[in-house]
């Protein structure tokens, strides 16, 4: 009798919650479904998500235009698996037992959609790279 492990959490976290961290938490959500939790926050977030990016991930078919940047809590960090870090260094809390990821990626505010897409495709790939790692088959695109 096989037993069904738990779903993992993952916490994307950058400064704003409006770009990396953003589109991290979509294409997880995309390519994850409903085989892994997904949260996205930042430690000081911006007023809106960045409409650049916004319009970047709309290419690759991935809605974002209702998300808006949450606060990052204590709670958010503690109730995750994994906490990958986008550019907020010493900013992001860190708690023993925890699995860390920094993934240094250029920063898409006030960068245009061109400016964008690369940032964006580091991200899927990565984010693929993360679901093999956790054992979790992507939804086929």
């Amino acid at each position: 009798m096989s037993s069904v492990a738990p779903r993992p959490s993952v916490l994307f976290v950058c400064v704003h919650n409006a770009g990396r961290s953003q589109m991290g938490a979509a294409f997880l959500t995309h390519l994850g479904g409903d085989r892994v939790e997904v949260r996205s926050a930042g430690s000081a977030p911006a007023e809106s998500v960045n409409p650049a990016v916004v319009a970047a991930l709309a290419e690759v078919g991935i809605d974002i235009s209702a998300e808006t940047p949450k606060i990052l809590t204590t709670e958010a960090v503690q109730s995750s698996d994994v906490v990958i870090t986008m550019g907020c260094g010493d900013t992001c809390p860190v708690f023993p037992g925890k699995r860390y990821l920094d993934w240094q990626l250029e920063d898409p505010a006030g960068q245009d959609v061109d400016a964008v897409r690369p940032i964006r495709d580091e991200i899927e790939r990565r984010v693929r790279g993360l679901l093999a790692e956790l054992g979790i088959r992507t939804a086929s695109a």
